[in-house]
Formats: structure tokens, sequence, C-alpha cells
């Protein structure tokens, strides 16, 4: 019999090339699934709710995971994974889930959050996009808020991404200002590859006077990548839930096994 569990963390993307394994640099995936596989002496594979960027961080992240007999819900486990793991990689909770359950395909719902900082700060900057250039936001405000107006973003697609679709539905676009900094939150049921980088970026020539809320539409309407503007860096891109439907939580089926 096979038990899958979800497994809920946290990370610091800055040292990593992203949640997925890559042949060129260390991942945050092949680091979990290296502890775990210690941890349970069988071989782990992880299945992650989605793919993060290269420097891109996560307050919160899940990912599934079978194995062959019951984990003993308990601290004890969690506590000694994270004695495994480095400082940037922090599991919260670890649970039984329903056979079906996918921590990427069951979602229904992503949030991300971007940090903008509008002051040299060295201990907001490292995580965070320093703009120098004075920034209207009310005017980036109005721009963000034609995003739920639309459904295609091929003009914030990474080019040439295997995807079968460029619809996404958002369901929150907002800037809110806190002293030095701009804070934006976005959610839709579905992203793509670097969707909310691209979009900041073009927002943030929102807010420097370059284009108008009106043209930024137009961008979206036009289904073209090259007429939105660069992407913004990743250490200011922070995914910060999924959400998932009610019957993929099960009882704890464990027992006495560990």
């Amino acid at each position: 019999m096979i038990y899958r569990y979800f497994i809920e963390l946290s990370y610091d993307g800055t040292r990593y090339v992203g949640w997925q394994i890559q042949p060129n640099g260390m991942s945050i995936q092949e680091k979990i699934e290296h502890c775990l596989s210690i941890k349970r002496n069988e071989k782990i594979s992880l299945t992650g709710a989605g793919r993060t960027d290269t420097g891109v961080h996560a307050r919160f992240y899940v990912a599934h995971f079978d194995v062959s007999t019951p984990i003993l819900q308990s601290n004890d486990f969690i506590y000694s994974l994270n004695s495994f793991l480095p400082e940037d990689i922090a599991v919260s909770a670890i649970y039984p889930v329903h056979p079906e359950a996918h921590a990427r395909f069951s979602a229904f719902s992503r949030s991300y959050e971007y940090q903008i900082s509008l002051a040299k700060n060295p201990f907001v900057n490292p995580h965070a996009w320093y703009v120098r250039h004075p920034l209207a936001h009310e005017q980036m405000q109005e721009a963000a808020s034609r995003l739920m107006n639309h459904t295609d973003f091929t003009s914030f697609s990474k080019l040439h991404s295997d995807v079968k679709t460029n619809d996404c539905t958002i369901t929150r676009a907002e800037f809110t200002r806190d002293r030095d900094r701009l804070l934006f939150r976005i959610e839709a049921n579905r992203f793509l590859r670097n969707m909310v980088r691209a979009i900041v970026g073009t927002l943030v020539e929102v807010g420097k006077g370059r284009i108008s809320p009106d043209e930024f539409e137009s961008i979206i309407i036009s289904k073209n990548r090259a007429l939105a503007a660069s992407s913004a860096p990743a250490q200011g891109l922070f995914l910060t839930e999924v959400k998932y439907p009610s019957w993929v939580f099960v009882p704890d089926v464990s027992d006495k096994s560990s």
C-alpha cells in the first residue's frame, strides 16, 4: 500500500536554481528529497505545487510524496528533518492526504507577493527590487486592476513555454505602500512561467510614467511579449499561498510506524 503526504515548507531561493531539479545547480527539491530519503531509508521523490525560478523565494510551498509505510505524526520527525536541511529551507508540516491529491494539479489558487524597495536599505534590498526612480503607485494600481478584465496573458509569458494554454483567472492584483516599500500581491488559479515578474516589470514602467494604464491594458490585449517590459528581478518575488479543495485532506492514517 502507498501512503501520500503533503509537505509544507518555506525557503529563501537566493542560493538555488529554483524548486525543480536542474543539471546546472542545486535546487530546493533536490535538497529535501535527499534529506527525506535518508530519514525514511527509502527513495523519496517530491512533486511540487509549481516551479519557482532561480532566486525566487517561498514563504509557503507545498509538495507531495509517497511512502510505503505511514509516517508517525509527531513534531520529532519534522524537527529531525529540519536539522538535516540548510538554514534557508524550513519544513513546517507533513500530513496525510487523499491518494489522488496532487500538489500541483489539485491546487485551485496560488498567491504571490513582489517587494519593491524605494530606498537603499541593506536589510530589505537583498529580497526586493530597489527602484531609484519615483513611482506613481496610484497609476500602477489602476493598471494592475485591468489584469482582472482579461484571461489570456501571453504578453507576460516566457516565450516557447510548453503549456497548452496561456489563460489564467486573476482574482486579486493590488499594491500597498509600507513606508519605503511597495508590495504587489496577486492571486490566480494558475500562473505562467515568468508571468508575475513580467507583470511587475511592466507595472514599474507605468509607475515611471513611461506607460499609461490604457497602454498597459493594450499590451495585455496584444498577446505580444515583445511589447511588455523586461521582467523584474527574481529576488523580490515570494510565493505566499497555495489553496486546495477540502477533499484533498484526510484524517491522520498513521499508527505506531515511523
